[in-house]
């Protein structure tokens, strides 16, 4: 058996069919999309068929989709782009502990002009409690940032339930749906946000591309200032051939959804269910019921989890032992952490990801692998 990839969460494979229709745009369609010319023209239906894909995928409009580089700028924009809309120092953002350095990074630069952040704590399963957002709500509130589903865990978060709150106090709503996007349904109508963040490469799309959903009736937050571009919410000549794969992408998402959903989570329960049985002492992190079907974040007491990964990529199989956007860090999970795990849980934890490409061959020979190497390095 060759390589097994079980690191999805962090970056897919980009899909044969998402290559094939960006080619052309990497070649013979270089126009400008905001040329007046014909190559200018077709890089702008390229644009807004890109467009109408993406907004497809969540329930929108297409008038309601800015591009973006990737779903980091997408939440910075969302959340430096309020800020200086709306807001003023003192104003407040209320988000939670385990959200993506993305957002609590954006939050913590903040804090440094001046804005304060109320950071929710999530319980055992890594969810936030409705209640304690609507306790900590006040006038001075001016956005509210909740993942919709975590990148460690694939706990989902009680997003509606959430929006509602914040709505009804008149607070901004945004929600990073980067890993949700693709695995599981997303519209946007019945959750209620105002903002969303969406990425390419999360979906079997090209690195480099990402959209930010703008409830039509919101005044689009601004983080890239200069020309017209993107309905002027986005300043800089748009990355076409990304954008046009990143639209392939989400209507190929859309398309397979279901199905690969299905496959994802009879995969994830197999090995779920080796591992408790056959592979213990471990700890399944995060919710068993309101999660991702494609995501499985273990612990294993007495095992140093980063140690884990390493043999693991040794036998070709690769995994994480979390984020990876944090993977350099020998830190123990921020995100356990914050769910009340222990150093030594949250040091010895793996996330293993799953794709729509991914086997039960693959499955079982991950489970004879960890069989051997749990074993061993609790003994060594």
């Amino acid at each position: 058996m060759g390589k097994i990839y079980f690191d999805n969460n962090a970056t897919t494979r980009l899909d044969a069919r998402v290559f094939e229709e960006m080619l052309p745009f990497l070649r013979d369609n270089y126009g400008n999309p905001s040329s007046l010319h014909s190559f200018g023209r077709e890089a702008r239906r390229a644009l807004d068929n890109a467009r109408c894909n993406a907004a497809n995928l969540i329930g929108a409009e297409p008038d309601e989709i800015v591009f973006t580089s990737g779903g980091t700028e997408a939440d910075n924009q969302a959340i430096m782009g309020i800020a200086d809309l709306i807001g003023s120092p003192g104003g407040r953002i209320i988000t939670s502990a385990i959200e993506h350095q993305a957002v609590l990074n954006s939050c913590r630069h903040l804090q440094k002009r001046g804005f304060s952040t109320t950071f929710l704590p999530v319980d055992y399963e890594g969810r936030i409690k409705p209640a304690d957002l609507e306790d900590t709500l006040g006038g001075d509130v001016i956005l509210v940032s909740i993942m919709y589903a975590n990148n460690e865990t694939g706990s989902i978060q009680p997003v509606e339930e959430a929006a509602a709150i914040a709505r009804s106090r008149g607070a901004i709503f945004h929600c990073d749906a980067v890993q949700a996007a693709g695995r599981i349904r997303i519209d946007v109508r019945k959750l209620g946000v105002d903002l969303l963040s969406l990425s390419s490469h999360k979906i079997n799309g090209p690195k480099g591309s990402g959209a930010l959903f703008v409830r039509r009736g919101i005044q689009a937050p601004v983080l890239l200032h200069g020309g017209h571009h993107e309905q002027r919410r986005r300043a800089g000549t748009e990355n076409v051939a990304s954008i046009v794969g990143f639209g392939e992408a989400c209507r190929l998402a859309g398309q397979r959804l279901d199905e690969t959903a299905g496959n994802c989570r009879m995969l994830r329960d197999r090995l779920e269910k080796a591992i408790m049985e056959e592979v213990q002492p471990a700890i399944i992190n995060g919710s068993r019921e309101n999660r991702l079907p494609n995501t499985l974040n273990v612990s294993f007491p007495g095992v140093d989890g980063q140690f884990l990964a390493i043999n693991l990529d040794l036998m070709g199989i690769a995994v994480s032992t979390g984020s990876a956007c944090h993977a350099e860090s020998r830190e123990p999970s921020y995100v356990l952490k914050a769910m009340g795990r222990s150093d030594d849980e949250a040091s010895s934890c793996i996330r293993f990801s799953l794709g729509g490409e991914n086997t039960v061959d693959e499955v079982d020979a991950v489970i004879l692998a960890l069989k051997e190497f749990v074993g061993s390095l609790r003994t060594a």
